[in-house]
């Protein structure tokens, strides 16, 4: 058996605002190997068929021969699983996925399904973890489901731009039963790991190194804490139960004007029109703050692997945000490591809060196009989905797209034409 890759393939695929990234290790003697990083989106590309992850998976199988190495699950918002997911009838592009017998199934430690009710993080090498973060994040994803029933309900009580902006963070995180439970069902080995921690890829992966920077643990991080359902300076479910009981109050009417919501048909007197409307604004504007925390929360258990090969180091870190790098950025061998990557997969879709200036500014091989070994990107996005320009928090952010395509050689899937189904970006190893 080969024990060192000669060079390596990343498929890039264009699933819209999501994640699908196929690895492919290539070593003497035509021996491949092949590692699936999250499958999901939540929005499909403009004009392409419903199917359209099913075509993804039937692409994945063709690729890898019919046969995964490995899969990895950074975390479990649905734009990184939802392709995961398994059919009532008919093929399904998570029955797809499974066929390919992973050898590996790698996921984050809050994933395990079996779980110790006060440990502060895994035991051992097994990935143990506490059953208090699993019980905490389906209690944000049933926050969420209730955010977007709201919506639902009384679709006009929010402006269209609020709601619009609500819906799609709370579908992202309202949990995908079917993903999550394919997951943990497929594969010979599960590897549910953290800062540190195994990543159980060594064995399927000769020659290369994976590092895994994050999540840590509740051990590891104080930044972290506030996922424990029982924490009391968890503050998100408390204010959720609030807004929930004050939504059943009556006094609001649905709106006139869709971008302007008032009052109609209240029983209020018209001079206390103006200030129920604000309370109900508040309430609107806390509402929408309580997902973007959830949404935050979900990142922070986000899986980084760094791969490294004897001269080539790629680096995937999900959607993983600043409190989730920060202990892996707080050791001297870590800022190293990152100094010289040489691929470098976008986090969190191109938003600015996935792309600290630490972490950027730690990039050495970043550089014009006249730069040597210059920093290669790779960006799986979908414009218009998340945030504002006016906010200065659209996805892909302006601002950082300006400076990948300034000062790296940047894929991004959003370029790509209408019926292209990946970009491929090919390295030496």
């Amino acid at each position: 058996m080969p024990t060192k890759p000669t060079s390596a393939s990343i498929f890039a695929y264009q699933v819209g605002f999501g994640d699908c990234f196929l690895l492919r290790f290539n070593y003497p003697a035509n021996v491949q190997k092949h590692v699936l990083i999250d499958f999901g989106t939540t929005g499909l590309p403009e004009k392409v068929a419903k199917d359209h992850l099913l075509l993804v998976a039937q692409d994945i199988a063709q690729q890898c021969n019919g046969k995964l190495d490995a899969v990895v699950a950074t975390h479990r918002h649905a734009d990184h699983i939802s392709g995961f997911a398994t059919g009532s009838g008919g093929p399904s592009s998570g029955a797809i996925i499974k066929a390919l017998n992973p050898d590996v199934v790698v996921q984050p430690w809050t994933e395990k399904l079996s779980l110790a009710e006060d440990a502060l993080g895994p035991k051992g090498s097994q990935g143990f973890a506490h059953r208090a973060a699993a019980r905490n994040l389906n209690q944000m994803q049933q926050a969420a489901a209730q955010v977007v029933d709201a919506l639902d309900t009384h679709p006009r009580r929010f402006s269209q731009a609020l709601a619009a902006r609500m819906r799609f963070i709370g579908e992202d995180n309202i949990s995908n039963v079917s993903a999550v439970k394919n997951l943990a069902s497929m594969g010979r080995k599960q590897v549910y790991t953290f800062h540190e921690g195994p990543s159980g890829l060594e064995a399927v992966l000769p020659g290369i190194k994976t590092h895994v920077l994050g999540p840590p643990t509740l051990r590891q991080s104080e930044a972290i804490k506030k996922q424990r359902a029982k924490d009391p300076d968890e503050f998100w479910h408390l204010q959720f139960k609030r807004l929930a009981a004050g939504g059943a109050q009556t006094g609001f009417g649905d709106p006139v004007f869709p971008n302007h919501v008032v009052a109609k048909g209240t029983k209020l007197p018209a001079s206390a029109r103006w200030l129920a409307y604000r309370m109900q604004q508040a309430a609107q504007e806390q509402l929408m703050g309580i997902v973007t925390q959830l949404d935050k929360q979900m990142n922070n258990t986000s899986l980084i692997l760094l791969f490294e090969t004897a001269n080539k180091k790629l680096l995937f870190p999900g959607d993983a945000q600043i409190e989730n790098w920060s202990v892996a950025l707080s050791k001297d061998k870590y800022k190293k490591l990152l100094a010289d990557v040489d691929l470098y997969k976008v986090g969190h879709h191109g938003s600015l809060n996935a792309t600290p200036r630490s972490i950027w500014g730690a990039f050495a091989k970043k550089g014009t196009a006249k730069k040597a070994g210059r920093l290669t990107t790779v960006l799986s996005t979908m414009p218009g989905k998340h945030g504002s320009e006016q906010s200065k928090t659209e996805v892909p952010r302006s601002t950082l797209l300006m400076e990948l395509k300034q000062h790296s050689e940047l894929h991004s899937t959003h370029t790509l034409g209408q019926g292209v189904l990946f970009s491929r970006i090919d390295l030496a190893l």
